[in-house]
């Protein structure tokens, strides 16, 4: 890491310590030549997952969508923000780890209904409604019963 002061090449981290997030380490770090001190901060560098949309349109992943359809299908149920916040970070952590630059809109929407299907029946209810596009009754109904059936 080159010094900010002098421009030497040569430091040596003194301390290191995660931030408060935990998304960064923080070290502090001396230059060998004048002897300042200077702080760094190292993060893993994160790809931008671009998400095709089922028009074929293409836009940048955003994790803030995921955590409002998720919230909107578990009001006034009995589902911990904690719990959905986990959900969300479940979800973008297995998109990121596929190592793909882009995933298809449809594939999200599968990964929000089976994390749905497993902390509330009801809010996986309403999110495949909308996601599914249920034009009546009867479609209600069947996806009804095949929850049923994957219960038993």
């Amino acid at each position: 890491m080159k010094c900010p002061f002098c421009e030497n090449a040569d430091t040596k981290v003194i301390d290191s310590r995660p931030t408060e997030e935990g998304h960064a380490i923080r070290r502090r770090r001396e230059c060998d030549s004048c002897g300042k001190r200077f702080t760094t901060y190292e993060k893993i560098e994160e790809m931008l997952l671009m998400v095709i949309k089922k028009d074929g349109k293409r836009e940048a992943f955003d994790r803030d969508k995921i955590f409002k359809g998720i919230s909107k299908a578990c009001e006034k149920r009995a589902v911990p923000m904690a719990e959905i916040e986990k959900v969300v970070d479940e979800i973008e952590r297995g998109l990121n780890n596929t190592m793909e630059k882009e995933i298809e809109s449809k594939f999200i929407g599968e990964l929000i209904m089976e994390q749905l299907k497993r902390i509330d029946e009801v809010a996986y209810v309403r999110f495949a409604s909308v996601y599914r596009q249920f034009t009546d009754v009867n479609t209600f109904i069947a996806e009804i019963e095949k929850l049923m059936k994957s219960k038993n």
